[in-house]
């Protein structure tokens, strides 16, 4: 039943909602305030703004991939992914992994919309509590409007957060002005102090724990410190971030699940690790609650007979999980070895993958890779599955496997849409508990304290080196020669520093994290150039269709659209 209240509502929200669209006037309701004026009405247009979190909304325009929650065309800008298929299909996603950037691309354009619909909604709601005559409720239902104002607080700041890292600057729209022209505000800079009230707010009258808390994919307190705690790593408030992080860790609200594939399956979903999720599922026959957003990462080959062959891992992020005899990374390294692949071998031709040099376990779950068992479908068999292979493109030998359901579970998280659309019904982890970890121990290198740092790391480690492996399809034994070790310790600040991006890209790799992690580590303009350089020593042709990284891609620019539908309120991020 984890789906019973995210995404039922289509209907009631076409009956009463704002519109959704950033800068437009919104319809006129069916459904008065009055007659949501109780905490059963509250709870449905709550249920409105919670079904946003996949950017999916009734009458939505523009690009039904680009709104997607998990952010999934973000890893295409960074050094993780590659957008797959031929440079002409999808080509504002080939613009986006060429630094081609522009104001109209339609994938900027509906990921605003998308984020503004959902603080559109957060605001419905709370311009309903906030007039509710709290002297004539009973005290039970008191508190629970508290709670509900909380959950409303709770997602605007997460709307807002995501705008934020994305835009950088945002316009904030206040529950007084959110149904009329005035919707249009100066975006002025970042909206850092509302999300800390929001979330803050949340911290303060959300249920304590998730056994006060019935519904799962609603958050709780300590889910709303961990947000906070993120917002505040975000803008290098190190210290505070650190203390609100180690509270989550020390709540024991959470654990590591027991093994790493548990968080990409619907038997693992809402389990220990999930500290925040959108809550998906796949409805027999044409599934509209599965994730919409996230049907180009499906192989355009293989065992699916679906569509659609994008969002491929890079060599670049293969490479990077390849260990020493001790199973321990090669930090600092820019030019790691290249992993052995299949690039340009065809299918019919001989090809046995690497069993001897030591890697990662989670490469296996992350990076589809010929002669590999694929999620239980069978053997990657190579270059038939790649969507235009055959085509001298950038897409390369690898297919994404966290965000593909498990062959076993086709059952339970199998949808499917129009034109042979694959909609996984598996939730997409926000935020999990290893995210929170490894945060908090980012946090306590930039404030001396490596021993902690440490700590939090090899945690994440040992559940790595604990997890069952991918097995050799032959039933011989692991696929590889997986080994993970333990740092013995964190000497300096730098080598502790490295350590912890070096372990955020390999346990969150092709899970929408690693741009936003780049830049706010402010390694974009240094990084990136050097990935362009190592994956054109597999794929030739990629460097030189690749346009310079500039500073300026940092910030997303504003849609066009949305600064002329303001008539001039809206301003560009500078460089664009």
């Amino acid at each position: 039943m984890k789906k019973k209240f995210i995404y039922v509502l289509a209907a009631f929200v076409g009956l009463y909602s704002c519109g959704d669209d950033f800068s437009e006037t919104p319809a006129v309701g069916a459904l008065s305030d009055d007659a949501l004026a109780n905490t059963t009405g509250v709870d449905l247009l709550l249920t409105g703004a919670y079904s946003v979190l996949d950017g999916q909304r009734n009458n939505s325009p523009g690009n039904q991939f680009g709104v997607s929650g998990d952010n999934w065309w973000t890893d295409v800008m960074s050094d993780d992914a590659h957008k797959g298929s031929n440079d002409a299909d999808q080509e504002e996603l080939f613009q986006m992994e060429t630094n081609d950037i522009r104001t109209g691309n339609g994938y900027f354009r509906s990921k605003f919309a998308a984020l503004y619909a959902g603080v559109n909604r957060a605001n419905a709601a709370l311009n309903v509590i906030q007039n509710i005559d709290t002297s004539t409720l009973l005290e039970a239902d008191v508190t629970k409007l508290a709670q509900q104002e909380g959950e409303a607080r709770f997602l605007r700041g997460h709307y807002y957060f995501e705008l934020t890292k994305i835009y950088g600057n945002v316009s904030i729209i206040s529950v007084e002005n959110f149904q009329e022209l005035a919707f249009n505000q100066p975006n002025t800079g970042p909206a850092w102090d509302q999300i800390e009230s929001d979330f803050q707010f949340a911290v303060d009258n959300l249920p304590a724990t998730r056994a006060d808390q019935p519904d799962a994919g609603r958050p709780t307190a300590v889910v709303a410190k961990a947000f906070l705690g993120k917002a505040l790593l975000y803008q290098q408030d190190f210290g505070p971030a650190l203390t609100l992080l180690n509270e989550v860790i020390n709540s024991g609200e959470f654990a590591l699940a027991p093994e790493f594939l548990d968080n990409f399956t619907s038997a693992g979903e809402n389990g220990p690790e999930s500290v925040f999720a959108i809550q998906f599922a796949a409805d027999d026959g044409f599934s509209f609650n599965g994730n919409i957003g996230s049907t180009l990462n499906f192989p355009g080959g293989g065992p699916f007979g679906s569509c659609c062959g994008f969002y491929q891992p890079t060599i670049d992020l293969a490479n990077a999980f390849q260990v020493d005899a001790d199973g321990l990374p090669f930090l600092g390294t820019t030019d790691i070895p290249v992993f052995k692949n299949d690039y340009n071998i065809q299918s019919d031709e001989a090809f046995d993958p690497d069993t001897t040099t030591p890697v990662d376990p989670r490469l296996d779950y992350t990076v589809g890779r010929r002669g590999i068992d694929y999620n239980g479908f069978g053997v990657h068999v190579g270059k038939e599955w790649i969507r235009a292979a055959p085509i001298a493109d950038i897409s390369g030998p690898y297919l994404p496997k966290k965000s593909v359901y498990q062959e076993s579970e086709v059952g339970v998280s199998r949808g499917q849409g129009d034109w042979g659309q694959e909609r996984s019904g598996i939730n997409y982890n926000i935020m999990r508990y290893a995210d929170v970890l490894l945060m908090a121990a980012e946090a306590a290198v930039e404030t001396g304290d490596l021993a902690t740092a440490l700590n939090y790391v090899n945690q994440v480690r040992n559940r790595a080196a604990n997890t069952s492996v991918v097995q050799a399809v032959d039933g011989s034994g692991p696929a590889a020669n997986y080994v993970v070790g333990l740092y013995p310790s964190f000497p300096d600040a730098e080598f502790a520093r490295q350590a912890v991006r070096y372990e955020r890209r390999i346990e969150l790799g092709m899970e929408g994290h690693r741009l936003f992690d780049l830049r706010r580590w402010g390694v974009t303009t240094t990084v990136l150039p050097q990935y362009y350089t190592n994956e054109t020593r597999v794929i030739e042709n990629f460097g030189p269709k690749v346009l310079p990284y500039q500073a300026t891609f940092d910030l997303i620019p504003i849609p066009v659209d949305a600064i002329d539908l303001s008539q001039g309120v809206l301003t560009q991020n500078p460089g664009y």
